[in-house]
């Protein structure tokens, strides 16, 4: 029951989404996207399929993404205050892990003050019932990790690695580094990640490297070997060069 001087707000569910088998939704996922009035989508045509495939109808759906929102953040605002249940998905996996989703979950945490401290947010009103909410599921890093072969009891994870500023400097670090990396590349740079990783690790003290493809789809393969012999194999077989992937050094 809200306090005097409170009201009582929504909740913000962060719900992971199949990151290619649709069969790997959750139950609790589908139960809180049936329920909840607003789902908030990377791309509101993938989510669609998703919703359609499982029969969760008569849903209002907006976009928010890197690129074009077609919600502004004070009218989530309004929908929390208002009392109504938000659901923040992407296209793929688990929303804010490498994902402009993390900003929305920031700003609602410092907007009705849930952080620990002196109150730093906007609401001037206490939402006593306002909640960020995990809904766990799949994940592209984490499958990888899984199913790899290689330590995975300690790994640093890097999302997707910079285009330019900054990028040499990283393979470096990950080629002197004692504990597993993982991180993500498109299919446009695939080839040039494992030639720095050719180019930086050490021959006499060879790294093995796992490369995760098409995570949970039809042409799901795992390739693992040193720097030098996935870089041979990729060059080899061009059309294993398209997808989405997730790399490990280990």
């Amino acid at each position: 029951m809200a306090q005097s001087g409170s009201k009582s707000g929504g909740k913000f569910y962060v719900v992971a989404t199949p990151i290619g088998n649709l069969e790997d939704i959750t139950l609790r996922a589908l139960r809180v996207l049936k329920e909840v009035d607003v789902i908030l989508c990377e791309d509101t045509r993938v989510t669609k399929k998703l919703l359609d495939r499982y029969a969760v109808k008569n849903k209002k759906l907006s976009a928010w993404n890197e690129q074009k929102s077609s919600v502004a953040f004070d009218k989530i605002a309004d929908w929390l205050k208002e009392g109504q249940n938000i659901a923040l998905v992407t296209d793929a996996g688990t929303p804010a892990i490498s994902d402009p989703g993390g900003m929305l979950v920031s700003k609602i945490k410092e907007y009705f003050n849930l952080v620990v401290g002196v109150p730093s947010g906007t609401s001037t009103t206490k939402f006593d019932d306002v909640q960020v909410i995990p809904i766990p599921g799949p994940s592209a890093v984490i499958a990888a990790l899984s199913a790899c072969g290689l330590p995975t009891h300690e790994f640093t994870f890097l999302g997707f690695l910079p285009h330019k500023k900054g990028r040499e400097t990283l393979f470096k670090e990950i080629a002197e580094a004692k504990r597993t990396f993982a991180f993500y590349e498109s299919p446009h740079r695939i080839l040039k990640a494992l030639e720095s990783l050719v180019k930086f690790c050490p021959k006499e003290n060879q790294k093995k490297v796992c490369v995760a493809r098409e995570l949970t789809k039809i042409y799901e393969e795992f390739k693992i070997g040193t720097p030098s012999e996935v870089l041979e194999y990729f060059n080899k077989n061009k059309d294993k060069q398209r997808g989405e992937f997730t790399v490990i050094v280990a």
